[in-house]
């Protein structure tokens, strides 16, 4: 059994079978929408709260777990392990609290807990973590996980594209009158998450063609890396075109298994239904 057990949260794009199998805990944000107050992947799942922001006169809000949340799992834990540590994997601090929350919440507990930012959300926020989970089943120390995972961090990549400005207007990242002009005039926007683990608009383009360019522009990227370790294909609600991509990619670099996935609230809020994200980890 493994000394270091791992932590994340909901904002992470895991599939059911890698969580059991590698005993991942996932601490879910919460997500207000309607005035109701859902948690993430709990009491909502992640094609009903498209459904539900859809029709929604307002933009979703999104928040970090509670340090009461993180401090109650992690005693959780430390009472059924006491001799293991904690490693606490969590979305990045460009886009939301939740590692701060955790850094807080570690401070209140007997338990031996490391957190990591690990500067994305989503399928590359997965890679983190599934790196980490494996090491520590494999017997390794938290210094090498740490050192690995932050490798991992420094070489995974998001990219996003989208079709509609309505989320970007609502959460104010865009003037009113820039997003009616954008509408108006079918503007799509290609974007990636920096360095700061802050999502940053790269091109913008009238029509469809401006996003295929985009993506075109991605992949070749892509092909540029020695060598590609993992890939992820994510969604707001356009599973056609999600597996699409995939199998597209799945042409260039066949070895590779990519997970489909639909995106979670943190990602889809500032998206909107609609988008696309190409996220993937290269040497």
């Amino acid at each position: 059994m493994s000394n270091i057990k791992i932590v994340t949260d909901s904002a992470v794009a895991l599939t059911p079978e890698e969580i059991k199998q590698y005993d991942i805990t996932v601490i879910p944000l919460t997500v207000q929408i309607g005035g109701v107050v859902y948690e993430d992947g709990v009491t909502i799942q992640r094609d009903e709260f498209l459904e539900k922001m859809v029709t929604s006169h307002s933009l979703p809000q999104t928040s970090q777990p509670s340090i009461g949340k993180f401090q109650a799992v992690y005693e959780a834990i430390h009472e059924k392990n006491p001799n293991s540590e904690i490693l606490s994997i969590h979305l990045s601090s460009g886009l939301s609290g939740t590692v701060h929350a955790a850094d807080q919440a570690a401070a209140l507990t007997a338990a031996k807990i490391t957190t990591f930012d690990s500067l994305n959300a989503d399928r590359a926020q997965a890679f983190c973590v599934l790196v980490a989970a494996k090491m520590a089943q494999n017997g390794a120390e938290m210094s090498e996980i740490l050192t690995e995972i932050e490798k991992v961090r420094s070489n995974s990549h998001t990219f996003l594209s989208f079709t509609s400005l309505d989320n970007m207007v609502a959460g104010g990242r865009l003037s009113k009158t820039s997003g009616l002009i954008g509408n108006l005039l079918n503007i799509k926007v290609g974007a990636g998450v920096d360095k700061t683990g802050s999502v940053e608009v790269i091109t913008k383009g009238r029509g469809m063609k401006a996003l295929s360019k985009f993506n075109d522009g991605v992949i070749a990227k892509m092909q540029e890396y020695s060598e590609i370790l993992a890939i992820g294909v994510s969604h707001a609600g356009v599973p056609e075109v999600a597996e699409k991509m995939a199998v597209r990619l799945n042409k260039i670099w066949p070895d590779i298994k990519i997970e489909v996935m639909t995106t979670g609230p943190i990602i889809s809020t500032h998206t909107g239904v609609g988008a696309l994200a190409i996220l993937y980890y290269a040497r």
